[in-house]
């Protein structure tokens, strides 16, 4: 005999828990089923086992989709702030790292207990260890067989992830159930991911791994100023983390390597200051000297600064503003932060995030087609998502 519950969600992470909470504090009897050992493990793994939980500038233009007006409403209703309220009320010490980016003074287990302590409040069930066997969907409601037994509810919602990190346990489940019920699901991709490079690129920086340097990355139009770290087998970093996103094998990406000078200025100033210092040298006062050096045995002709007539300058600055880089992959989603693509939103509503294909089917968090920013973007979208749905079902 199939037990029988108000709402069943399937995935136990900061979407799932959030709409859990949401929808046990009006009543509603919840089971949240979670396939993997524990709750909460990408929140676990996350800023470093500190948990980047929010972004306090979080707003819809630091998310990607192909509809990019679908995540306004869930986002304008719940807040950064509110989310801040909730780990204040429950005395978690947290701090600014950067740029709006909030993280835990001690651990990330402290999110994942404040989460479990509000589902208990609440009355909602967790299942670990709970993987789903099959979905069926008739006048009842949704009909569910796990490895713990059968479960019905009339209000389904799957906030199952995405592709990243599979390591952590993430499937395309959610996915092949969207399908299941005729839903769209769009090309998805590794999003926040590092970059491989081939061929000469990877020649000439393989050796330099672990070398950081501030740069502003950008393409297709867009651009994030931050640090880029050089690996063995191409560049990562979150300025690079952040055009992943934006790029597609074969597009532009180009690097400003001095991105707070006016370079031409600044190389003008060098040769007047410093006529007998070559340009590695020169240069090796603002990126790492390593780096200097290389670009100077690859891409610079290196002498003494006297010897630059002022063409010779603005081609150096040129180059060093807009520093082309040829990235020929991604690490794919073993190290990627978040999946890009996933569930239609044309097919959802934006404020209960409501299947407009089958009532009572909810998609939330990263299965749908909304991707943040690196920062605590993602977490913010997963908490506003969940809290849209679980006030709703």
């Amino acid at each position: 005999m199939a037990e029988s519950f108000d709402v069943l969600i399937v995935g136990a992470g900061a979407a799932g828990l959030m709409c859990a909470i949401a929808a046990g504090a009006r009543g509603r009897r919840v089971l949240v089923v979670e396939h993997a050992n524990r709750v909460g493990k990408k929140i676990l793994m996350s800023g470093g086992g500190r948990c980047n939980f929010t972004n306090t500038g979080a707003t819809p233009a630091n998310y990607l989709s192909t509809n990019p007006h679908f995540c306004k409403s869930a986002l304008a209703r719940y807040t950064p702030a509110d989310f801040i309220a909730m780990v204040e009320r429950h005395r978690i010490a947290y701090h600014e790292k950067e740029l709006g980016q909030l993280f835990c003074d001690d651990s990330s287990k402290q999110i994942v207990r404040m989460l479990l302590d509000e589902c208990a409040e609440a009355g909602v069930r967790i299942e670990t260890s709970c993987s789903i066997e099959k979905v069926r969907h008739g006048d009842a409601g949704f009909h569910v067989d796990t490895a713990r037994g059968a479960f019905t509810a009339p209000a389904l919602v799957v906030a199952s992830g995405g592709l990243s990190i599979p390591s952590m346990g993430a499937s395309g489940f959610g996915y092949e159930l969207a399908r299941q019920f005729g839903h769209n699901v769009l090309p998805t991709r590794a999003g926040l991911v590092p970059l491989t490079l081939s061929g000469k690129h990877q020649e000439r920086l393989a050796d330099l791994a672990g070398v950081a340097l501030p740069v502003e990355a950008r393409c297709n139009g867009v651009s994030f100023r931050n640090f880029m770290l050089v690996t063995h087998r191409g560049i990562s970093g979150p300025s690079i983390l952040q055009i992943s996103s934006y790029w597609n094998p074969g597009d532009d990406l180009r690097l400003d390597l001095l991105p707070n000078e006016d370079t031409f200025t600044w190389l003008q100033m060098q040769r007047a200051e410093r006529p007998a210092s070559e340009l590695k040298t020169v240069l090796a006062d603002c990126i790492p000297k390593r780096f200097a050096q290389r670009l100077c045995e690859h891409w610079l002709a290196n002498k003494p600064m006297r010897q630059y007539h002022e063409a010779e300058l603005r081609t150096i600055a040129d180059l060093l503003g807009d520093w082309p880089l040829v990235a020929s992959g991604t690490e794919g989603y073993r190290t990627a932060e978040v999946t890009l693509g996933g569930v239609d939103t044309d097919e959802l509503s934006s404020t209960t995030m409501q299947s407009k294909r089958v009532p009572g089917l909810y998609f939330i968090g990263e299965v749908v087609d909304v991707t943040g920013w690196l920062g605590g973007y993602n977490f913010q979208w997963a908490w506003a998502s969940g809290h849209a749905c679980g006030g709703a079902v």
